[in-house]
């Protein structure tokens, strides 16, 4: 093997995001900590600045509060069913993760819809792309397969469709029906915030975040509230508030300057809190 595939193999080695990365996700949170305590309106200011233009127009972004998610996995199912995707296919995945005190939670990945995504810079074809309110999208008709994207992700957000689509998911009609044409085979899949609904949701004079009807599936579906959304450039929407009003948020590997527009609020404990003073 030359120097160069040894190069190539270790760049893509460190690329994937394997599961130990994530029950690493307690010491990473603990390193992000002290950036994010920094005042809500300064982090505010970063991401609409990063978000295209100059900070006008939507900019969505998405809240996961750790503590009120209970793994029930009805975020993964009502995806699953409003883009008819089989059970091996998850946008949206939910593991058990352990923090530095040995306490167990649960971790929901969606995509991070990065405001530097690597995928949109790795793609060949430009078949990935980010839009202007800040959705990172796929255009399947460009698609060529090559996984390129799903290499630079360091999240492990996108999924290989290999076969042909189903004409039903398994999640389906108890978690929702479907609401997306099918993709093709041969292509990457990925969350998209529900991007269908939201632009339909603003022609009719709707609020993503506030009516269901134009708001992700995975928010609708959660039963504990455990996620929010909004326009992180309308400081009435409700992520906005709930980012203000929280003392600590994180993002994941935001050593990586990816800039994620997903934000979660880390575990507590009463006894041992491992996100404080660090």
């Amino acid at each position: 093997m030359t120097e160069h595939d040894n190069k190539t193999t270790s760049q893509e080695e460190e690329n994937k995001t394997s599961r130990r990365d994530f029950l690493k996700l307690a010491g990473a949170m603990v390193g992000a900590a002290a950036l994010t305590q920094l005042p809500m309106a300064k982090k505010m200011s970063a991401a609409r600045a990063s978000g295209g233009g100059e900070g006008t127009g939507h900019q969505w972004g998405m809240l996961i509060d750790i503590n009120l998610c209970i793994g029930c996995q009805y975020c993964t199912f009502a995806c699953n069913a409003i883009n008819n995707l089989a059970d091996d296919m998850r946008y949206c995945v939910v593991t058990t993760e352990t923090t530095r005190s040995g306490e167990e939670f649960f971790l929901s990945r969606p995509c991070m819809h990065c405001d530097e995504a690597p995928c949109v810079q790795a793609c060949p074809v430009a078949a990935t792309r980010k839009r202007p309110d800040g959705i990172v999208e796929m255009d399947y008709d460009r698609c060529i397969g090559c996984r390129y994207c799903m290499v630079a992700c360091p999240y492990d957000a996108r999924v290989f469709n290999w076969k042909e689509p189903i004409e039903l998911s398994p999640q389906s009609p108890t978690f929702g029906y479907q609401e997306v044409p099918n993709r093709p085979r041969g292509v990457v899949e990925k969350c998209t915030f529900c991007s269908h609904r939201i632009d339909a949701g603003l022609e009719r004079g709707l609020v993503p975040g506030v009516d269901h009807q134009a708001t992700p599936a995975c928010v609708v579906a959660c039963p504990t509230n455990a996620r929010i959304f909004g326009d992180m450039n309308d400081a009435t929407s409700p992520i906005s508030k709930a980012l203000a009003e929280a003392t600590v948020t994180l993002r994941l590997r935001e050593e990586l300057s990816t800039e994620p527009r997903v934000y979660y609020i880390p575990p507590e404990s009463h006894t041992d809190n491992p996100f404080q003073g660090n």
